[in-house]
C-alpha cells in the first residue's frame, strides 16, 4: 500500500527501527523491493535519483506508485537527492509523498534558501521534506564529491537549520559516505548523539552501504530512522547479468531480469534484517495510521511545516 513517508519514520522512531530506502532505476527494481518487503513483512521506501528520473520520467514515478498502492506492506515513493525546483515540483505533481531538497553543494546560507522554499512548496501540496546538513563524499549515479569537500554536519547548525526551514527530516554527515568504504568506516557517534538530542525530526543516514551491523545498530539506537541503499543493490544487479551472459547461463531476456531480480532482492533482504524492520510491518496498519492516512488525502495543508498533512 502507498503510505505516507512521514508515518514510516516516525513509526520506526518509536520503536527503534530503520526503513530502508532503495534507489531504483527499472522494473527489475522496483520488483526487487516490494518483493523482499513482501516476503520479510517489511515496510520500505522506493527511492528515485534525479539520474533515473531524467532517465526514466513520469513513467517511472507511476511505476513506482502503482507498486506501492499493489504492494501488501507499507511502501512510500521518495525523490532522492534533488537540486532542482523543476525536478521536485515534478515530483510532487506526480504524487510522491516526499522529496530530498539537496541544497548541501551550496554554502549554507545557499541552503538554507533553498531547502525552505522546497519545503514550503513541498507542504503546501501535502507532502515532507528531508534536507542534508554537511556533504558526503563519495560517488553516487556519476555524482563525485571529493574527501577534502566533506564537511561533517554540525550539530548547532542543525538546529538552526531545522528551525529556519521547517524542514521534516535531516540527513547527517557523520563519517558516511556514498558508493564503496576505501577503508573501514568510522563514523562519529558522539556527533551524532548530540544531534540526536538538538534536533527533533527523523534523521536519515545516506551511504549504508557496505557499513557493518555494528554501526547500523548503533544508529538506530542513536536515533537515525531511515537508511539510504544504492551502490550494493545496483552492483548485485550487474553482477548477476555479468556472471550468467559471460557462462552463457543466461540466454533469454526474461529469464536475464528474474535472474537480476533475485540477486537484488536478496541484498535488500539482508538490508532489512539489518535495519531492525522485518516484521514490523503491522506496525504501520493500526487504526491510528490508517487514520492519519485517510486524514492526509483529504485535509487541506497549511503549508506551515507543524501541521501539513501527511502525504498520501
Amino acid at each position: 500500500m502507498l503510505s505516507s513517508t512521514r508515518e514510516l519514520l516516525e513509526t520506526a522512531g518509536r520503536h527503534y527501527y530503520a526503513i530502508g530506502a532503495f534507489n531504483v532505476y527499472n522494473l527489475e527494481g522496483v520488483k526487487a523491493v516490494v518483493g523482499a518487503a513482501e516476503a520479510s513483512q517489511s515496510p520500505a521506501m522506493l527511492q528515485i535519483h534525479p539520474s533515473a528520473l531524467e532517465f526514466g520520467g513520469v513513467g517511472l514515478v507511476a511505476l513506482c506508485l502503482e507498486a506501492a498502492r499493489a504492494a501488501k506492506v507499507p511502501i512510500a515513493v521518495h525523490l532522492d537527492h534533488s537540486t532542482k525546483a523543476e525536478d521536485i515540483q515534478v515530483a510532487l505533481e506526480c504524487g510522491m509523498t516526499s522529496v530530498m531538497a539537496d541544497g548541501s553543494h551550496l554554502p549554507y546560507e545557499g541552503n538554507l534558501a533553498f531547502t525552505k522554499a522546497m519545503t514550503e512548496l513541498a507542504h503546501r501540496q501535502g507532502a515532507i521534506v528531508e534536507a542534508e546538513i554537511g556533504r558526503i563524499s563519495g560517488t553516487e549515479d556519476g555524482l563525485t564529491v571529493a574527501e577534502k569537500e566533506a564537511k561533517m554536519t554540525d550539530p548547532d547548525q542543525a538546529v538552526e537549520f531545522v528551525r529556519a526551514t521547517k524542514v521534516d527530516a535531516l540527513a547527517v554527515t557523520i563519517g558516511n559516505v556514498h558508493g564503496e568504504y576505501k577503508s573501514e568506516p568510522r563514523l562519529d557517534f558522539h556527533r551524532l548523539a548530540k544531534i540526536r538530542k538538538l534536533v527533533h525530526v527523523p534523521l536519515v543516514l545516506h551511504g549504508a552501504s557496505g557499513l557493518p551491523a555494528e554501526a547500523i545498530n548503533r544508529s538506530v539506537q542513536l536515533g537515525v530512522c531511515k537508511f539510504n541503499v544504492n551502490t550494493e543493490v545496483r552492483q548485485a544487479y550487474m553482477d548477476r547479468l555479468h556472471q550468467g551472459i559471460c557462462s552463457g547461463s543466461l540466454k533469454d531476456l526474461v529469464d536475464s531480469m528474474d535472474a537480476a531480480i533475485a540477486a537484488m532482492q536478496a541484498v535488500i533482504t539482508e538490508k532489512l534484517e539489518l535495519f531492525g524492520s522485518v516484521h514490523k510491518a503491522h506496525l504501520h496498519l493500526s487504526p491510528y495510521a490508517e487514520m492519519l492516512a485517510a486524514i492526509a488525502r483529504v485535509a487541506p495543508t497549511s503549508g506551515t511545516g507543524g501541521s501539513h498533512s501527511l502525504g498520501n
